[in-house]
């Protein structure tokens, strides 16, 4: 896959900059580009951009989000590039995971899903299975932490392993945490920022919060583009938008508190546009003219009033 393959940076010829044109060099470069510049797979820095290691702006031109030649100079200059960029953002699978922590892959995935370690991303495999990612640099600290040492060795308390068997999983909410702190932090407009919270709930409570469909209309315009895979109504796509939708009833009563507190702060900064009423247009007053040297028309009352003047002047000459 295209988002997966290896690039190597090419050392630019003399030719080759001589050929770029004036001001070139200070333009913001496109997220392919910079993953080039940076010695990263796209995948690792689209994960970059969503973790905060490498900041973006928005592109004038409304092409989506691109990478300031600022922030590549920025980050090559590190000490151990391109080795200590490339190390946070190295996501690992549960089997790895598990090699880190010194752990079978089922104590681990029990850990995800008390929500001991929070995924970093997923992605649907061929059998449509759901497979969580982790960062190897928050699992590394993890295992260096004494506190967290009995839960790598000893047995869990009767309490968890209960609520495990009935099928706890907080893996989902804890991604959905992570989700929202990434669009907050990419969201520049007050309406960009309500739409966040609203972007993970059902169209339900969404409703119940923002009753104008304006409003409605106007985070919907907002709203980050989902990481669907496949067509809208395909189970790949129903799948990933279950687990993009807050389904816990702490976590949508938070959601919703924080998208009440956002559109406040969005009506004061710009109301929802709306579409003008148009008014008709006044129609303009009609005049009637008769056509000039037209002759009278005879009717009754002039007939009758040549008749009695004929009847008078033949009676008195």
């Amino acid at each position: 896959m295209s988002g997966n393959t290896i690039t190597r940076p090419a050392t630019p010829t003399a030719a080759t900059v001589a050929a770029v044109p004036a001001g070139a060099a200070d333009r913001p470069l496109t997220q392919s580009r910079a993953a080039r510049e940076l010695s990263l797979k796209r995948s690792e820095l689209d994960l970059a951009v969503h973790l905060g290691c490498v900041r973006t702006v928005p592109d004038e031109g409304g092409g989506g989000r691109r990478v300031a030649r600022s922030e590549i100079d920025r980050l090559r200059a590190e000490e151990g590039f391109p080795q200590t960029l490339r190390a946070r953002v190295e996501a690992v699978g549960s089997k790895d995971a598990a090699a880190i922590l010194e752990v079978a892959p089922t104590r681990f995935v029990r850990l995800a899903r008390l929500g001991l370690v929070t995924p970093v991303k997923f992605y649907l495999n061929r059998y449509r299975a759901v497979v969580w990612l982790y960062l190897a640099e928050e699992l590394r600290r993890f295992a260096a932490d004494e506190n967290n040492a009995p839960w790598l060795t000893g047995r869990l308390p009767q309490e968890l392993r209960t609520q495990l068997d009935n099928g706890l999983d907080l893996r989902p909410r804890n991604w959905r945490g992570r989700h929202l702190g990434f669009l907050l932090r990419q969201a520049e407009d007050p309406w960009a920022r309500a739409a966040a919270p609203a972007s993970l709930l059902d169209p339900v409570h969404l409703a119940e919060i923002v009753r104008d469909p304006y409003e409605r209309a106007h985070l919907n315009r907002h709203r980050p583009a989902r990481t669907d895979q496949g067509p809208p109504d395909s189970p790949a796509a129903r799948l990933t938008g279950t687990i993009m939708t807050a389904d816990d009833p702490d976590e949508i009563e938070w959601l919703r508190a924080d998208l009440r507190q956002a559109l406040v702060e969005a009506r004061a900064h710009r109301l929802a546009p709306r579409p003008r009423r148009k008014e008709p247009a006044p129609r303009p007053a009609r005049s009637v003219r008769r056509p000039a040297n037209r002759p009278e028309t005879p009717g009754p009352a002039s007939e009758k009033r040549h008749g009695l003047l004929g009847w008078l002047t033949r009676r008195h000459p």
